[in-house]
C-alpha cells in the first residue's frame, strides 16, 4: 500500500516528455506549413526565390542587390543555435529537427501505431522480424505512405524558395520547369532515403552539429543526465571494456550494493540512436529524454525518483548546487543576439524602393565637332515598391555636362526593371590635357518624379574627357 501510494504521488502530475515532444512536433509541422502561404501586402513573411532574384522578409520584399540583410540573418541562425545549446544541448535535435520529426512519424506513428510492424514505441533497439512475409509487406506500405509525406515534405522545403502560388502553376507545365520538377523529386528521395535506410546514423555520422556540441556545453548546460550516485557507476566494474563501446555486453560486475539503478535496460531499450545514457554525455545524444520517461516510470513504480533527469552535470551528476540559467555565456549571447537583431530591423527599414546600377559602355568617349564629347552609359533601373512610378534623373553639381539621351522621364512598373541607354555630352572644355585623357566625376541623382521627395537616390559616375588634341575645332 505504501509503494502504490508513493508511485501515485510521483507520477501523479507527470507529463512524460514524449507527449510534449509530440505537441512541439505538432506546433512545428503546422507552422512550416502555413508559413509560406502567410503575405502582407503581397509579400510573404520569408522567402528567398531565386527565381524572382528576391528577398521577402516579414512582408517586406528587397531586391537581391540588397542581400545586405543575409548575413544578419546567418547570424541570427547561428548565434541562435549556439545559445539554444549553451542552454539545453542537443533540445533542437530531440524537439524540432526535421530529421527527429520525420523518424517519429514513420518509425514511431506508420510502423508502431499504424501497422503494428513493430511491437512497442519503448523498444527501439528491437528491428522487426523481415523473414515473415506479412512483416515485408507492412514494411512496403510504411515506405509507400512514408513516400507520400516525403513529397509533400520535399514541396514544403521548396515553397521557401518558390512561392506556393508559382510553385503549382510550374507543375502544372513540367516540362518548362524541369529544374523544379527535379528538385522536388530530389529532396523527396533524399528524405525517403534518409528517413527509411539512413535512419538515426544520420545523427550519429552526418550531422556535424553532434561534433560542434561538446564545443559549447558547460556544466550548467541542461541534458539528460543520469545519476550516478544514487544509481551507481555500473560502467567502473572490470567487466566493461572501454574501447568496446558498442559491444552490447553489458559489465555489470562490483555494483554497489546500495545503487538504486535496477538494471532494467528501459532506458537503454527506448533511445532511438541506441546509446546507453549510464556511460554519461555521449555525442549521439539528440535530448529526446525518452530515457527520462523511461527511468521515471520504473523508479516511479518504485516510490522513487528518477535516476535520468533533464538537468545540468553541475546538479545531477555532482550535486553541486542548482543549475545557474542566466549565467555570463547565456546572457552574453542574448545580447549579441539582440544588437544583431535590431541591427536587422534598423537596416530592414532603409530599404530603398529604387535601385540603380550604372556601368560605361566599352566605347570611352564619342568626339563630335566643335569640341563636344560625349560619354555612353547603361543605366539600369529597378523599381522595389509596390506601385509603378515614373523615373528621371539629373547632373548634380557640374553644369558643363548635359543629359543628352533620354530626353523625357519613363515609366517602371511594381517590381519591375528597365534598361535605359544613357547619353552624356560636354559642350564645354572639361580639361586642357595634352597628355592623356581625363576621368571626371559625376554625381548622378535618380528619382521618381511623382514621390520625388522619398523615392531618390544618389550615384557616382564617371566622364571621360579626351585629351586636347583629339578634339575637333
Amino acid at each position: 500500500m505504501e509503494n502504490k501510494t508513493s508511485k501515485i504521488a510521483y507520477l501523479k502530475d507527470w507529463v512524460p516528455y514524449r507527449i510534449k515532444r509530440y505537441w512541439a512536433y505538432v506546433i512545428a509541422t503546422v507552422v512550416s506549413l502555413a508559413f509560406p502561404w502567410i503575405t502582407i501586402g503581397g509579400n510573404h513573411l520569408f522567402l528567398l526565390s531565386f527565381d524572382q532574384k528576391k528577398l521577402h522578409l516579414a512582408g517586406v520584399a528587397f531586391d537581391m542587390q540588397e542581400l545586405y540583410l543575409m548575413p544578419f540573418l546567418l547570424m541570427l541562425l547561428f548565434l541562435g543555435i549556439f545559445a539554444v545549446t549553451a542552454l539545453g544541448g542537443r533540445a533542437w535535435c530531440g524537439w524540432a529537427c526535421p530529421q527527429t520529426i520525420f523518424r517519429v512519424i514513420f518509425r514511431d506513428g506508420i510502423e508502431t501505431k499504424l501497422l503494428g510492424l513493430r511491437k512497442r514505441i519503448k523498444n527501439k533497439q528491437k528491428d522487426p522480424d523481415m523473414s515473415k512475409m506479412e512483416n515485408k509487406m507492412k514494411y512496403l506500405v510504411a515506405i509507400l505512405l512514408w513516400s507520400v509525406l516525403a513529397f509533400v515534405a520535399s514541396a514544403n522545403f521548396l515553397w521557401f524558395f518558390v512561392p506556393p502560388e508559382d510553385f503549382f502553376v510550374y507543375l502544372s507545365n513540367p516540362e518548362e520547369h524541369m529544374t523544379l520538377v527535379l528538385m522536388l523529386v530530389g529532396v523527396a528521395l533524399f528524405i525517403i532515403l534518409d528517413v527509411v535506410f539512413i535512419k538515426e546514423n544520420f545523427c550519429v555520422y552526418i550531422c556535424p552539429y553532434s561534433r560542434v556540441q561538446s564545443v559549447l556545453y558547460d556544466e550548467d548546460t541542461i541534458m539528460a543526465v543520469y545519476d550516478p550516485i544514487r544509481g551507481g557507476d555500473i560502467y567502473q566494474g572490470k567487466g566493461y571494456d572501454r574501447e568496446k563501446k558498442f559491444e552490447k555486453k553489458k559489465a555489470l560486475l562490483e555494483v554497489d550494493a546500495s545503487a538504486e539503478c535496477t538494471t532494467c535496460e528501459s532506458c537503454v531499450t527506448v533511445c532511438p540512436t541506441h546509446i546507453d545514457i549510464r556511460k554519461g554525455l555521449q555525442l549521439e545524444c539528440i535530448n529526446c529524454l525518452e530515457c527520462v520517461d523511461a527511468c521515471t516510470t520504473v523508479m516511479g513504480a518504485l516510490g522513487k525518483p528518477s535516476l535520468v533527469r533533464w538537468s545540468s552535470e553541475k546538479e545531477a551528476l555532482r550535486h553541486e548546487g542548482k543549475t545557474n540559467y542566466f549565467r555570463g555565456k547565456i546572457i552574453s549571447y542574448g545580447v549579441v543576439l539582440l544588437i544583431v537583431l535590431i541591427s536587422l530591423f534598423v537596416m530592414g527599414s532603409k530599404k530603398e524602393h529604387m535601385l540603380l546600377d550604372i556601368n560605361k559602355s566599352p566605347r570611352l568617349y564619342k568626339v563630335l565637332d566643335h569640341g563636344v564629347v560625349q560619354n555612353d552609359y547603361i543605366f539600369m533601373f529597378a523599381n522595389t515598391d509596390r506601385k509603378a512610378h515614373s523615373y528621371y534623373f539629373e547632373i548634380v553639381g557640374n553644369d558643363k555636362i548635359k543629359i543628352k539621351r533620354p530626353s523625357e522621364e519613363f515609366k517602371i512598373g511594381a517590381g519591375k526593371k528597365k534598361k535605359k541607354v544613357v547619353v552624356l555630352e560636354s559642350t564645354e572644355a572639361l580639361s586642357k590635357d595634352a597628355q592623356k585623357d581625363t576621368p571626371v566625376p559625376v554625381k548622378i541623382l535618380a528619382y521618381a518624379t511623382d514621390e520625388k521627395e522619398t523615392i531618390i537616390i544618389e550615384r557616382q559616375a564617371v566622364f571621360i574627357y579626351p585629351r586636347a588634341d583629339l578634339l575637333k575645332k
